[in-house]
């Protein structure tokens, strides 16, 4: 639920900084690609803290070395949300964000039913987690348009 805090008050401070003329935050799109690597920087930070045992819990038992791929998955968070911001990468960042965000719905499906915690939380409930991770989908892909990447590799 914090998460969906960090991502919504980061979008409404952006484009309230558009509104007053900041030029960076003018559209509701480049808002929300700014709260979305906001989003992403915030998550990506547990993977690297005291949380990435907790992390590591969550994984399915067929991923081998699940601390290695909670580092992994951090790190893939934090050049997603830098690779957002950057326009010449950004529908590339946008499409590996997407798989990435489907990559990881099972082990937090897995989080949910097992009720795990996370930081000494429950994990998030099963009827909020799929929404909100359709949600995180539908801005990355509406805010990235990551099938420019195909347009622009059959055009050249």
């Amino acid at each position: 639920m914090l998460v969906l805090i960090v991502l919504f008050v980061s979008l409404l401070i952006f484009r309230a900084l558009g509104t007053v003329g900041i030029s960076l935050f003018s559209t509701w799109m480049d808002c929300a690609r700014y709260a979305l690597a906001v989003m992403f920087l915030f998550t990506s930070s547990a993977h690297f803290t005291k949380m990435r045992h907790d992390f590591a819990r969550m994984m399915p038992k067929a991923i081998p070395n699940p601390m290695a791929m909670v580092y992994f998955t951090g790190v893939c968070e934090i050049l997603g949300a830098i690779g957002i911001l950057v326009p010449r990468v950004r529908s590339l960042a946008g499409l590996c964000l997407c798989i990435f965000l489907l990559c990881v719905l099972p082990a937090n499906i897995k989080a949910a039913r097992e009720r795990l915690t996370i930081g000494g939380r429950a994990a998030t409930e099963l009827w909020l987690r799929v929404p909100m991770q359709v949600l995180f989908l539908v801005l990355v892909f509406w805010s990235t348009q990551p099938w420019r990447v195909f347009v622009s590799v059959s055009s050249s």
